[in-house]
């Protein structure tokens, strides 16, 4: 029997954290050839992530323009897609969460009849606005795909009230089964600055920033707030990797350079960001991955943002959202600074997101949904 290709699609630095271990697991199986192409939505991230993980991709549509535009990312991406299929020929084209590379690659995987597995399916916010345009690319995705790989119950429930009924599988979230590979006690920061940061004697919160619905106001109050705690507690090192978003970098530089001991870095290749969370004390962030990531790892996580698509890590007490509003985010963060008892029940909360097993669970329902393998793989069932 030919083995069965599936083709992995991804274009920005989480999609790449998340997926690289699926395609290393995807290549483990005989009866599976893993392919991979990138569209390079974000090249410099991107890469220093398959550095990291070690993959080189099969095909690299390498999109990325100066200040691109949704509308720009889409249309390179279905053009790009449409020679990538036609040259690797999958079974099946595997797309994660919800970038424009996720709905333009599942949109063109429709337009060639083949099959799509969402990895990361499920999560919403019931806002299409909010997040912009995660929301309705994820929905978009859901509507198409063939296999749903849900990190957790919860996320299925959300398919189900849409409809989606066939398919479903729940299998952890594969950022859990990353960082098994990348976080070590013997860690060497490559970014020096890093290594020589008081973990020991002072807090260390890590920020990172970069949404497109904070863009403007909200952005404005978040780079206030962030300074307004590093001039009010002088126990606190703030190390904030600046996303490479001329928008992002621009309100950087208006409202928090020069503020007491923050540090302003570059974008960290994947491993360092990892070790980074590790030895941090919280983390405040509009990122959907790193409220999967730092409770994994001990963290308490404040979200930037009005709403979240991961109820279940609000429900479990890992995170709580802090909106965008200047003086809540103050608030609520110098509560964590100041209040053990707060932080300690943050920080021993039970992360609801997996055990490390979720590739090996994708890659099994994939081979059930195909008819290679006899029996259906068992759904993750949370802590």
């Amino acid at each position: 029997m030919d083995k069965l290709r599936v083709m992995s699609v991804f274009g920005t630095r989480p999609e790449a954290i998340k997926m690289c271990p699926l395609v290393r697991e995807l290549a483990s199986r005989p009866e599976i050839e893993s392919l991979c192409c990138v569209t390079a939505q974000h090249r410099q991230m991107l890469d220093s992530v398959l550095e990291v993980f070690r993959c080189t991709p099969d095909y690299d549509l390498n999109i990325m323009t100066p200040r691109q535009t949704l509308s720009t990312i889409t249309s390179k991406c279905l053009l790009g897609m449409d020679e990538a299929i036609d040259a690797l020929k999958p079974d099946l084209i595997l797309v994660h969460g919800d970038t424009s590379t996720t709905f333009a690659g599942a949109l063109s995987a429709f337009y060639h009849q083949v099959k799509v597995g969402h990895v990361e399916a499920g999560l919403r916010t019931w806002d299409k606005y909010s997040p912009f345009p995660e929301e309705m690319n994820r929905k978009l995705v859901s509507a198409i795909a063939d296999l749903y790989f849900c990190p957790t119950e919860n996320n299925r429930n959300n398919l189900l009230k849409e409809g989606i009924t066939e398919g479903l599988f729940v299998t952890g979230n594969t950022v859990i089964d990353a960082l098994k590979t990348t976080v070590r006690d013997d860690y060497h920061f490559a970014t020096d600055e890093l290594n020589h940061l008081p973990y020991g004697e002072r807090k260390v919160l890590l920020v990172t920033c970069h949404r497109r619905e904070n863009y403007g106001e909200p952005m404005k109050n978040i780079m206030l707030a962030l300074r307004q705690i590093a001039e009010e507690n002088p126990d606190v090192e703030l190390v904030y990797p600046v996303h490479l978003s001329p928008v992002v970098r621009e309100a950087v530089d208006k409202y928090l350079r020069g503020a007491p001991r923050v540090h302003l870095i570059d974008p960290l290749p994947a491993d360092e960001m990892h070790n980074l969370m590790a030895r941090c004390y919280l983390v405040l962030t509009d990122s959907g991955g790193l409220q999967e990531e730092a409770p994994a790892l001990g963290k308490p996580v404040l979200v930037m943002r009005r709403e979240t698509e991961r109820p279940e890590a609000v429900a479990a007490g890992t995170v709580k959202l802090c909106g965008v509003v200047q003086d809540d985010i103050v608030t609520m963060a110098e509560r964590l600074i100041r209040d053990k008892d707060a932080y300690r029940a943050m920080a021993h909360a039970v992360n609801p997101y997996g055990d490390g097993r979720a590739c090996q669970r994708i890659a099994d329902a994939i081979l059930w949904s195909f008819g290679r393998r006899a029996e259906r793989p068992a759904d993750y069932q949370g802590k």
